[in-house]
């Protein structure tokens, strides 16, 4: 289940709540009771099969300019 993080007005907490994707927007109440809270703007992690995984492509190098392929 998606995490949100809020941050509450009226005390300053930053706290997270727990919820489904449908209920992203509504409105939550801070731990102290508090309902003036905003959303916060997260940023995500996202994990899984990457680089050094097997049957994983390797990873570019090199190229750009001065990076040995543009002949500068």
């Amino acid at each position: 289940m998606p995490r949100y993080e809020f941050r509450c007005r009226a005390c300053g907490d930053t706290f997270e709540v727990n919820r489904p994707m449908a209920q992203a927007g509504e409105p939550a109440s801070c731990p102290a009771g508090h309902t003036d809270t905003v959303k916060l703007l997260s940023t995500i992690a996202v994990t899984g099969r990457g680089a050094g995984a097997a049957g994983a492509a390797p990873a570019p190098s090199g190229g750009g300019c001065c990076g040995g392929s543009c002949g500068c």
